[in-house]
């Protein structure tokens, strides 16, 4: 009797590995990524848009991030972005707004103001129309939060600020000591509060403050101390002679190059400006990254162990960038679908092909590397 052929596991083939140091995402990847959907939220008020992207965002975080205390933070941006919605609501009932609307809802006192400032009323008739593009306007900068909020709970920040170019690795040092000193002292007063609730003794008020806080003082100083220690015996500050020529050339290329992404910038915002505002910003990025380039000649250092950029990271970064550049297509295309009308109130429309191209940033929950928390224990081999 002829056995059937053996299924062939295509499923273990295709599953995200486990993550180590060597195949972890680089956190450059994950700010790319992040940095596309923000700036597709940026592109539109439409708020089931603006809800696909905060749900993607939240669905790749909660499959990728880690337990690091630097991956808690998602939390705290989405309740920031909401208390961004309730501030701009608050603001557009007391402070009115420029839509004209029809449907009244309620009248406040409206307090009189000089005649020097005419145009800003406190107070008086609230419509509809002015609610909604309120919540509209004020959830696209939520939508951007929230997707920043996704890079800070995805990308280490000890790592992104390594892969600083060599000019800047002093910089990058600074930054490294103050985001490491913020969480240390936090994990030091809640180690010392359980330690005090487990004596029976008070964790609140002045007094327990004060006998909290002096341990905590004496522990930072202690790290400090022995942080600068350990960065004076690697040669921390040590720089090599280079060329005035080069030196000049440097910061020439480094000063140029910010203003013209300055400049590009404003162009890119600016509907005057569209023609030469790309041109100039990718000019001005060159010429920096040529000024960075040149700047790292003088930091005589070696980069441990490096990220490395392979396939799965540049499908994390390029599903982020297609997001960004299909949402900007969209725009152009049919901005009506991006921007519902508010006068006259009607309800939004989903678009059909943006929000497929929305699902694109859900590419880095399928490719990239599985958390040690998320990662299925595989099953020993039978004799």
């Amino acid at each position: 009797m002829n056995r059937a052929p053996a299924p062939v596991r295509l499923l273990p083939a295709l599953r995200a590995p486990a993550a180590s140091r060597g195949n972890a995402v680089p956190a450059g990847a994950w700010w790319l990524w992040a940095l596309g959907l923000a700036t597709a939220a940026s592109r539109t008020t439409n708020p089931l848009l603006l809800g696909l992207l905060v749900g993607v965002a939240g669905y790749v975080v909660a499959a990728r991030r880690t337990d690091a205390p630097w991956a808690r933070s998602y939390g705290a941006f989405v309740r920031l972005g909401l208390f961004v919605v309730g501030v701009r609501l608050v603001f557009s009932v007391l402070l009115g707004s420029s839509v004209p609307g029809t449907q009244l809802l309620f009248t406040l006192p409206e307090v009189p103001l000089p005649d020097w400032a005419q145009g800003v009323r406190l107070g008086g008739q609230v419509t509809a129309e002015q609610l909604v593009f309120a919540l509209y306007d004020g959830a696209k900068l939520a939508a951007l939060l929230i997707c920043v909020g996704a890079a800070n709970s995805l990308a280490d920040p000890a790592r992104l600020l390594k892969s600083l170019p060599g000019a800047l690795y002093e910089v990058g040092v600074a930054v490294v000591v103050a985001m490491t000193f913020a969480p240390n002292m936090v994990a030091d007063v809640m180690r010392l509060r359980t330690a005090r609730r487990l004596r029976g003794r008070p964790t609140g008020g002045i007094a327990a403050v004060l006998q909290i806080g002096l341990p905590v003082l004496e522990g930072a100083l202690e790290r400090s101390v022995a942080l600068a220690a350990s960065m004076d015996a690697r040669g921390y500050g040590r720089t090599a002679d280079v060329p005035p020529a080069v030196r000049h050339t440097t910061n020439a290329l480094t000063l140029g190059g910010l203003l013209g992404v300055c400049a590009g910038t404003y162009g890119l915002l600016a509907a005057q400006g569209a023609v030469y505002g790309l041109p100039l910003l990718l000019a001005g990025l060159v010429a920096a990254l040529a000024g960075l380039r040149l700047g790292g000649r003088r930091s005589v250092r070696t980069r441990y162990r490096p990220d490395r950029w392979d396939a799965r990271a540049w499908l994390v970064a390029g599903s982020g960038v297609l997001v960004a550049a299909a949402m900007i297509a969209a725009g152009g295309a049919d901005p009506e679908a991006l921007h519902p009308g508010v006068v006259p109130l009607t309800a939004p429309v989903l678009p059909l092909w943006p929000a497929a191209a929305v699902l694109i940033g859900l590419l880095p929950a399928v490719v990239a590397p599985l958390p040690p928390s998320a990662s299925p224990v595989a099953p020993k081999e039978q004799a």
